[in-house]
């Protein structure tokens, strides 16, 4: 397994057909890669204690989330999860928030979004080899 910081967290929530981005302030956190056959990924976020009812809640929907990661340095590029919460912990002042991701490879699904809205758009064959390779 390997160890990471967690610089940045981000909630990506689809409402209405448009992704919103809501920030998660860190306290401080990690990311272990388990480096098992499902590409899972361990995200814990130190958090301030108000934040406890908003995971509380989404913990009970039951339901996975997306959630963005910069991991390492503030440059780096966000890598984004498919999540569930493992658990959530109350410290004095804080909550410590344990996720379970899968790692979701974002540039297959914009290759894939790109290809279907060219089929969509009915474009077959050379022509759609043509007009793929102009928009990727």
């Amino acid at each position: 397994m390997k160890t990471f910081k967690l610089i940045s967290l981000d909630l990506l929530e689809d409402k209405n057909e448009e992704i919103i981005v809501s920030n998660i302030p860190l306290v401080d956190g990690l990311i272990i890669d388990r480096e098992d056959e499902k590409n899972h990924w361990v995200i814990e976020a130190l958090l301030n204690r108000n934040y406890a009812k908003y995971f509380n809640e989404l913990n009970e929907k039951n339901e996975e989330f997306m959630l963005q990661a910069k991991i390492t340095k503030p440059s780096n590029q966000p890598a984004t999860f498919m999540c569930s919460i493992l658990s959530i912990n109350k410290m004095d002042e804080h909550i410590n928030v344990l996720f379970l991701g899968s790692l979701i490879d974002r540039k297959k699904g914009q290759i894939e979004r790109t290809l279907r809205l060219l089929i969509d758009e009915g474009y077959q064959g050379e022509e759609l080899l043509d007009e793929f390779k102009d928009r990727v």
